[in-house]
């Protein structure tokens, strides 16, 4: 069965996704037009594909009793202007000196298990619709 997200525009250029009992506001930023009082929707999808890569160091440190106090990941991303879209995504988790080498390469592992990247390289079908209610 299909899982149902509600989106509305309360006003602007702003859009609100209505989620598991959740608020998601958008907005778009002031050079596109909008207030800019909430991430672009290209920017949570950003977000998604690094704070689920995050989760996953999270969840393998836990698992470990590695303390999380110096550990913190960070994303780039590199653009092709001609293409207008974003080429390559850099996820690199910065390690404190005192984490077990042996771990190391296991900690990159357990990002790649991330399902947001799962489902980009993966993707789902997209079916559009015209609803009358």
């Amino acid at each position: 069965m299909a899982k149902e997200m509600k989106i509305s525009f309360p006003g602007g250029l702003r859009v609100v996704a209505h989620y598991k009992g959740l608020v998601i506001e958008t907005d778009q930023p002031v050079y596109a037009g909008g207030e800019g009082r909430a991430p672009a929707p290209f920017d949570l999808f950003l977000a998604s594909i690094g704070t689920c890569a995050a989760y996953y160091v999270l969840a393998f440190c836990q698992q470990r009793n590695i303390p999380l106090d110096n550990i913190y990941v960070t994303q780039k991303t590199t653009r092709n202007p001609a293409a207008k879209r974003i080429e390559k995504i850099i996820i690199e988790v910065h390690l404190p000196p005192d984490f077990p080498k042996k771990y190391e390469a296991a900690v990159l592992k357990a990002i790649d298990q991330c399902s947001v990247k799962k489902h980009i390289i993966d993707n789902p079908e997209f079916e559009l619709k015209a609803v009358s209610d």
